[in-house]
């Protein structure tokens, strides 16, 4: 379970920096700041944690729940995002809606990144323990208030075509959320094995979908013949 939490705050923090290539120079300013001021300041807190309290919140199936919703979220905005900056570039100017709506979601930083933040600062403080506790939390501080910028300029420099750019972050969040999935469930979602199928259940997932799958079908039909009466009109 550690090592699919690392594995995931690792992904967290790359999907974070990649964002912020999407950003003006002083927006990115503006997040490292703040996040190194959440660093600096969030010490009197982190260090009343200890392993075996971190180890028992990863342990509870309640908690992870709950982080999994956040975690859903997340990923549902940023991935909205990515649809809507890929939308905009194919199709040129869209209604003030969509445009409100991707604006709205490029200055949505993430929120990710602060329960990131937080357990690299109580890392740290259990690494150095011999260290002043706001020597290490304000220097951790400076590290990411320089690492933030730096990653973003890096990324940028290394991949400059937008397009990719948005490719890359949206699989990167899908993975994000199949993470998220497999720490978060505990071993919630293993179900006994069992020979009888349910016929009823499957003919009612059967049934939804075929529904869907006529739905989408005649919605496309009629919005194609729409766009042919308007066009043969004009």
């Amino acid at each position: 379970m550690s090592t699919v939490v690392l594995a995931l705050m690792t992904l967290v923090g790359f999907c974070y920096a990649l964002k912020q290539t999407f950003r003006p120079k002083w927006a990115v300013a503006c997040s490292a700041a703040i996040g190194a001021l959440f660093v600096g300041l969030a010490w009197p807190y982190a260090i009343e944690q200890s392993k075996t309290q971190l180890a028992d919140w990863l342990a509870d199936t309640a908690r992870m729940l709950d982080v999994a919703v956040v975690l859903t979220i997340e990923v549902a905005l940023q991935m909205a995002f990515c649809i809507l900056a890929a939308h905009i570039q194919t199709s040129g100017p869209m209604r003030r809606r969509t445009m409100a709506a991707y604006r709205l979601l490029r200055w949505f930083p993430g929120l990710l990144v602060y329960p990131l933040l937080y357990g690299l600062l109580v890392a740290a403080l259990f690494a150095l323990p011999g260290c002043p506790f706001a020597r290490t939390a304000w220097t951790l501080a400076g590290a990411v208030c320089a690492a933030i910028p730096t990653g973003a300029w890096a990324l940028r420099r290394l991949l400059p075509e937008k397009d990719i750019r948005l490719e890359l972050l949206f699989l990167s969040h899908a993975l994000v959320a199949l993470l998220g999935v497999v720490a978060t469930v505990n071993g919630r979602t293993a179900v006994a094995a069992t020979g009888r199928v349910d016929w009823t259940a499957l003919a009612g997932v059967a049934a939804l979908a075929l529904l869907g799958l006529g739905g989408g079908a005649a919605a496309y039909t009629l919005k194609q013949k729409r766009t042919f009466q308007k066009n043969h009109i004009q």
